[in-house]
């Protein structure tokens, strides 16, 4: 492969598209605070840099795997960030989960300095990065699609382009919004089955089969059953996603009913110290407020 990759953020998703990068042949330059990362990396056959900026200022394509909108922010505008090293015409792809309207700003500014810039956020979860199988939504232009695609197809096995920039971040927002009110629901619901004085193995096996499955329920029920939250995104990651939600609606006069209900689910599990579980654990301020749990039978 001729073109150099620049790749921020090794965390448990971005050192697995990293690792996948260069075992299809990308010389791979690799940045991250955590140095155990790197080290990893640098194992595999990666070079490293000592910034962001000496990152970007060595490659043609910078993809970003980052936790947060305000992270991406500051690595690309912060001290010794990808703006200050990077020249006119490198392609900054960012694979991070961030807000959508931010998103933009990120665009403007990054084009005002002639740099080029997409968001490609990616779904699926530690398993499906490790086997390059995640699901890409690309918002950007249609040339440079194709340009990155190649790169892509290493990352993840259903490649979508979603439109201008932007759009890749609303669509896994309205993907991550649909699983949030699924989680949601399981946590308000199953209490309540065990309440009323239902065996939650049956009931798990009608949900998880029956008309009211969901990726959500077939994810998380038989987790929630052997008493297991921490498997999956920490809730109060998750969070971001609707406070997106809340800054669309309320700019773009949007309502949303369910996802505001969902929003206060989130909000009562992270207030009560469940913010660190994964969305199963979302049932948790239920089974507290019911007095009982969804588990197997000891």
């Amino acid at each position: 492969m001729t073109e150099k990759i620049g790749f921020i953020g090794l965390g448990a998703m971005g050192k697995w598209m990293a690792l996948n990068l260069l075992k299809a042949g990308f010389q791979t330059r690799v940045y991250d605070i955590n140095s155990e990362a790197v080290g990893f990396l640098e194992g595999q056959g990666a070079t490293s840099a000592k910034s962001p900026a000496e990152t970007a200022a060595q490659v043609d394509w910078l993809f970003l795997s980052l936790p947060d909108t305000s992270v991406v922010e500051t690595v690309i505008f912060g001290k010794n960030g990808v703006a200050q090293g990077a020249k006119p015409g490198l392609a900054v792809i960012d694979l991070s989960t961030i807000s959508y309207l931010p998103t933009l700003e990120i665009h403007r500014r990054l084009k005002e300095k002639g740099i080029i810039f997409a968001d490609a956020p990616v779904s699926g979860m530690e398993t499906r990065a490790k086997e390059g199988t995640l699901t890409v939504m690309f918002g950007g232009d249609e040339g440079l699609f194709q340009k990155v695609r190649p790169a892509l197809e290493v990352i993840g096995k259903e490649i979508i382009h979603m439109g201008a920039v932007g759009s890749g971040q609303l669509t896994k927002l309205i993907n991550q919004l649909l699983y949030n009110i699924s989680a949601a629901g399981l946590a308000e619901v199953l209490p309540m089955a065990v309440k009323l004085g239902l065996d939650p193995e049956r009931v798990a096996r009608v949900v998880t089969t029956g008309t009211g499955r969901s990726f959500a329920a077939e994810y998380f029920i038989p987790l929630t059953l052997e008493n297991k939250f921490r498997e999956g995104y920490p809730v109060k990651s998750a969070y971001k996603d609707m406070i997106s939600a809340a800054e669309i609606s309320a700019r773009k006069n949007i309502p949303l009913p369910l996802v505001n209900a969902a929003t206060m689910t989130f909000q009562m599990a992270i207030a009560e110290g469940f913010g660190d579980l994964s969305k199963g654990g979302l049932i948790r301020v239920f089974e507290r407020m019911l007095g009982v749990e969804f588990r197997k039978k000891q």
